[in-house]
């Protein structure tokens, strides 16, 4: 998030209007920062077409958001990882797990003298983030990178120091492509770093790496899109090195496009198809199964719906990845599990 959205956090997005059989009805949301600025903008759009409940939306982050839910403190949550099937048997209701649009993890880096974009390949963010790849002008580097000058200096390894979805993303994929990462330190919202320094929030790995000569770290697409931040590409599983965009997102979604018994929570990294950004996520909406009122289900049914079809079009508008129509149509069909 940039500057301005920083003081959001504490805030919540809220419509009320009134004038039909849901007047008076709230839902209560709370969860991922990441989406917050397209929640906003989808909330504020509802309103315009469903002029007759409340909605609100703080973002609090994914863990909070559900334990506001766990607790009962509110009505759904939004999270950047899916929950596990042992955190689902702790939850006090069925969940299901909607995705809302695609998201990406990319490398950010700060190195003096480097205007051109950086290729990483899967070797090479692993080898740095284990601590084996120390040095800036490591042959593989320089492999990845033929006619960049590149210097013979330290690498400075940048890490979350907070629990965090993003982790989950970067740690999830780093599984998928290295044996040692998955067997040492495997994936998670908060793992045991083998090297590096850690900092909170994206803010605080951009701010470190900006401020760190010589250094990587890892933020949201979004993130370092709207802060302005060079970030590099990464070799897919196709081996092509691909940037993360409105375009190459959706297609890591697209490689998964028949997910089983219609669960969202498969990851989608390190996808095969050529175009595909290796680092991509689902960002979901955590929702009941059944709700405290049936006016409650009905509303929620119905900003979904919305959601996963006028509100998809207004996604590339914020820099959001939207969903292709596939998975869109199999989260509507994933909806039809919530009673009324």
């Amino acid at each position: 998030m940039n500057s301005k959205r920083i003081g959001l956090h504490i805030s919540a997005v809220m419509v009320v209007l009134a004038g039909s059989s849901l007047a008076g009805e709230t839902l209560a949301g709370a969860g991922a920062t990441f989406p917050y600025p397209l929640y906003q903008k989808w909330i504020a759009a509802f309103a315009e077409k469903l002029p007759d409940l409340a909605i609100t939306y703080r973002p609090v982050g994914s863990g909070a958001g559900i334990d506001l839910l766990k607790n009962g403190a509110v009505d759904f949550a939004a999270s950047d990882a899916p929950l596990s099937d042992d955190a689902l048997r702790g939850m006090p209701v069925k969940l299901l797990h909607i995705p809302a649009v695609v998201g990406g993890v990319v490398p950010i880096y700060h190195i003096d003298g480097i205007v051109r974009d950086l290729r990483f390949t899967p070797q090479v963010v692993a080898g740095i983030y284990l601590g084996k790849i120390k040095r800036w002008d490591d042959p593989l580097i320089r492999a990845a990178n033929r006619g960049i000058r590149l210097p013979a200096r330290e690498i400075a390894v940048v890490h979350r120091s907070d629990g965090s979805g993003t982790t989950y993303v970067w740690t999830s994929y780093l599984s998928k492509v290295s044996d040692e990462w998955r067997t040492a330190i495997g994936s998670g919202t908060d793992v045991k770093w083998p090297t590096g320094a850690g900092a909170a929030q994206n803010e605080g790995v951009a701010d470190a790496v900006r401020n760190t000569p010589d250094s990587i770290g890892y933020v949201e697409y979004i993130y370092a899109l709207e802060a302005h931040l060079s970030y590099g590409s990464v070799r897919n599983a196709s081996g092509r090195y691909v940037q993360a965009d409105l375009a190459s997102l959706p297609a890591a979604a697209a490689s998964f496009a028949d997910p089983p018994s219609g669960d969202f929570r498969l990851s989608i990294s390190n996808a095969q198809g050529p175009a595909a950004y290796p680092i991509a996520a689902y960002t979901y909406f955590l929702v009941p199964k059944k709700f405290a009122t049936r006016d409650k289900a009905k509303a929620m049914l119905q900003f979904l719906r919305w959601a996963l079809t006028s509100g998809q079009k207004q996604s590339a508008a914020l820099g959001y990845a939207a969903l292709p129509d596939e998975i869109a149509k199999r989260a509507l069909d994933a909806l039809e599990a919530i009673e009324q």
